[in-house]
């Protein structure tokens, strides 16, 4: 195969294989089309357990295969299905198995009249499945914060509403702004930053603010990383986004939902005069409670001192009691003296009938016995493997060839160290080693009388 695969065919009337001419066709594809967006209708959604994602993607007069793999899938916010209106990104490409031409997708978006009514309302339902809107979630707000933090924009009417009303009903709180964006293609993330600064902060509570706008305008606290990062604090969260009417997924997931920022300010802004006059109720319920308490004790103290008898009387019955127990306590003490004195006087007893002495007597005696013995047994011993020695040496003196050397013989080698005991086992001219009584030969074959031979006079 040529190393271009968009090179033209020679003029030779080169041959290509299918596979040859899919998958030039599919590079082609991707060279020229590398991202595209495309709009159309779903339809043929197929979801196999792989988690990969097939579908048709067409119009009034055509339509094109695409292909979602899982781990851009997982991306999508919206629930797809057949006949949904979406715009979807990716590369022109073909499947070389089959042929077919298709569209890799990396990213689907709603389309249409509608789109962001539907990525909210499946957002929502996302969510919800998840229980994060569950009542249960919810936490109180403080009846009496001291410090709130406000995530909000550093400009504009919000802040200045929300310091208002805190200056106006409760100047004794201290407010902090986190400054974000709250509009635009960054807002998401400042807005996510913003809110696990606060909540690290130890704020009795926050307040999550925005004036109002247009769905598009108000769409960064319908976005699933601000809705966790709100489920995720530990602080309660108090939501005021956009007018009234206006609702985002952030109220949803929030503590509280105000219907705008001012009245998320005078939810945890209580009127100083209402503070004071409940303060001024207390403290005079407080006044009669300890009055009364105080009645009720001094007749309480009244009693006991009629019923309290001189203390003399119960120390002698104390001293009584305590002369009767150290009694008890000697009796019980000499009794176990007597018991241990008698126990150890029948363990004493038990040893002496026990004493070791006459064990080792019959234990010397037996020691004695053997040391008598062995000596005995190791000459015998050497006697009997000295005599079997001396006839295996006689043994071995028959059948050495030492004696037969001895006699003027000797033993042929080769040059393995084996004997020699055939002519046949020899070539002319091979060399032996001739083994004497007393030393060596090195020696040749010059006939070995198997087969005629030609010796060169000047070998």
């Amino acid at each position: 195969m040529h190393n271009d695969p968009f090179q033209r065919l020679g003029l030779d009337r080169e041959v290509l294989t299918v596979s040859q001419l899919n998958q030039r066709a599919r590079h082609l594809l991707e060279d020229v089309f590398p991202q595209v967006w495309v709009e159309g209708e779903i339809s043929n959604l197929a979801k196999p357990a792989s988690g990969h994602i097939y579908f048709t993607l067409k119009d009034s007069n055509a339509q094109v295969r695409c292909a979602l793999f899982r781990q851009n899938a997982l991306r999508v916010r919206q629930v797809l299905r057949d006949g949904l209106a979406v715009k979807v990104r990716g590369k022109v490409s073909l499947f070389e198995g089959r042929g077919d031409y298709q569209l890799i997708a990396d990213a689907v978006e709603p389309a249409g009249d509608g789109a962001l009514r539907l990525a909210f309302e499946a957002l929502k339902q996302k969510l919800a499945a998840e229980d994060l809107f569950a009542a249960e979630r919810k936490r109180d707000l403080p009846a009496h914060p001291r410090r709130i933090g406000i995530v909000s924009s550093p400009t504009g009417a919000v802040i200045r509403d929300i310091i208002s009303v805190f200056r106006r009903r409760a100047p004794q709180v201290e407010l902090t702004l986190i400054p974000t964006a709250v509009q635009g293609r960054e807002a998401t993330g400042q807005i996510v930053r913003a809110l696990q600064l606060a909540d690290a902060q130890g704020f009795d509570a926050l307040i999550l603010a925005r004036g109002g706008g247009s769905l598009e305008d108000l769409w960064c606290f319908n976005e699933e990383a601000v809705a966790r990062a709100i489920a995720a604090c530990v602080t309660p969260i108090v939501s005021a986004v956009g007018h009234e009417t206006d609702v985002s997924i952030s109220d949803f997931v929030a503590d509280v939902r105000a219907p705008t920022p001012s009245a998320a300010a005078e939810l945890l802004a209580p009127h100083t005069n209402e503070l004071q006059q409940r303060l001024d109720s207390l403290r005079r319920r407080l006044i009669l409670r300890i009055q009364d308490r105080l009645a009720r004790e001094r007749l309480r103290l009244e009693g006991t001192a009629r019923r309290l008898r001189h203390p003399g009387e119960r120390l002698r019955q104390q001293a009584q009691r305590l002369d009767d127990l150290d009694m008890r306590l000697r009796r019980a003490f000499e009794r176990q003296i007597q018991v241990r004195h008698e126990r150890l006087a029948r363990l004493d007893t038990r040893l002496a009938a026990q004493h070791p002495g006459r064990t080792l007597a019959l234990l010397r005696q037996k020691l004695d016995s053997l040391a008598q013995r062995l000596p005995r047994a190791t000459h015998a011993l050497l006697r009997q493997h000295r005599q079997r020695l001396d006839g295996l040496a006689q043994n071995l003196h028959i059948v050495s060839p030492l004696a037969t050397l001895g006699r003027g013989y000797s033993i042929l080698l080769d040059e393995q160290g084996q004997a020699v005991r055939r002519a046949a086992q020899t070539r002319v001219g091979q060399r032996l080693k001739a083994r004497l009584a007393e030393g060596e030969l090195d020696v040749r074959v010059e006939d070995n009388h198997q087969t005629p031979v030609n010796l060169s006079l000047l070998d």
